[in-house]
């Protein structure tokens, strides 16, 4: 009997992962990517017995994976905060799936866990952009202003490490990230120990500064658009500018479309953080369009389609 981790490759699937693995030691063969790849149950060859645990993916882009794991007669613990669509009803099938707009994955398995590993579950929520839900998580922990600081940092820059169009512009593999953290019950310890936190924040900063020169395409009262060029730093920061722009102005809506190298655009969407609600419904009129409620995306976005998009992000909004 072999066991599977599918994980999202971002601060929440990470730090989800984390918390159950804490809790239930063990070796497991671990399958992820980055952020925006989610099509991740296809690559899981389980046999009758296995068991799989599925993290901060939707299930609704991974049904037909889903539907062959159980049927091959693996059992599959599932939890999400993506929209899901119709969740099957089967024996092999454990879902904690909740679409509520200010609630990750690693919120989820707080709640399973009673808050055995809540510093992680903090961690994964701020890097999630649910600032205000991570805060109150973290209320039992008693922490300092400082020590609440830097776990919401290392929150940020775990979930930037997750964004690019393949594992060569991450700066770490989520796999080899995980693993990094994975010795650490206490997020504090992991930033003081391991040199991944100092290195992960000078790229961040330096990608950052980039990006806060750039200029909206379009910008109004409730929402601001911008066009990020075809580059790896570009790819980077795609996602945690999104963030930044929306935790500054919560009254709108922000999309970030950054140039594919070939043709397109790759487009971050955050619904106003003052009304949570809309992404993954724009997101998803578009092919490869999916996510959450409060931030949601496209994968690939056609030339031809820019226009439309444009339109229908001011009407969603």
């Amino acid at each position: 009997m072999a066991d599977f981790d599918v994980f999202n490759g971002d601060a929440d699937g990470i730090c989800a992962l984390q918390q159950l693995r804490l809790f239930e030691p063990g070796e497991a063969t671990l399958v992820t990517g980055v952020k925006r790849d989610i099509s991740l149950l296809r690559r899981v060859n389980a046999e009758p017995g296995d068991r799989v645990t599925v993290l901060d993916i939707s299930l609704d882009k991974n049904r037909e994976g889903l539907e062959q794991l159980l049927a091959r007669g693996a059992h599959v613990r599932y939890f999400d905060h993506h929209f899901a669509g119709e969740i099957p009803n089967h024996s092999g099938l454990d879902a904690s799936i909740d679409p509520t707009p200010d609630r990750g994955t690693s919120f989820l398995v707080d709640a399973s866990l009673e808050g055995a590993f809540r510093g992680w579950a903090v961690v994964g929520t701020f890097g999630d952009n649910f600032d205000n839900t991570a805060r109150q998580l973290a209320e039992p922990l008693g922490l300092q202003q400082g020590e609440m600081d830097l776990m919401r940092e290392l929150g940020i820059l775990m979930n930037y490490n997750a964004y690019g169009s393949s594992i060569a512009d991450l700066h770490l593999p989520p796999d080899e990230l995980f693993r990094r953290l994975h010795p650490y019950t206490d997020p504090l310890d992991f930033i003081t120990a391991d040199d991944t936190f100092a290195a992960l924040r000078e790229g961040y900063e330096g990608d950052m500064a980039k990006a806060n020169g750039l200029q909206p395409e379009m910008a109004d009262a409730t929402h601001g658009l911008y066009i990020l060029p075809a580059e790896p730093w570009a790819r980077r920061v795609s996602g945690v500018f999104a963030n930044r722009l929306a935790q500054r102005r919560k009254g709108s809506a922000h999309a970030i479309l950054t140039r594919l190298s070939d043709d397109g655009y790759l487009v971050s969407v955050r619904a106003p953080l003052d009304r949570p609600d809309g992404a993954d419904d724009l997101c998803r009129r578009f092919p490869t369009g999916g996510g959450r409620k409060a931030a949601a995306g496209i994968n690939r976005l056609s030339e031809e389609e820019l226009g439309r998009f444009r339109s229908e992000f001011v009407s969603a909004f």
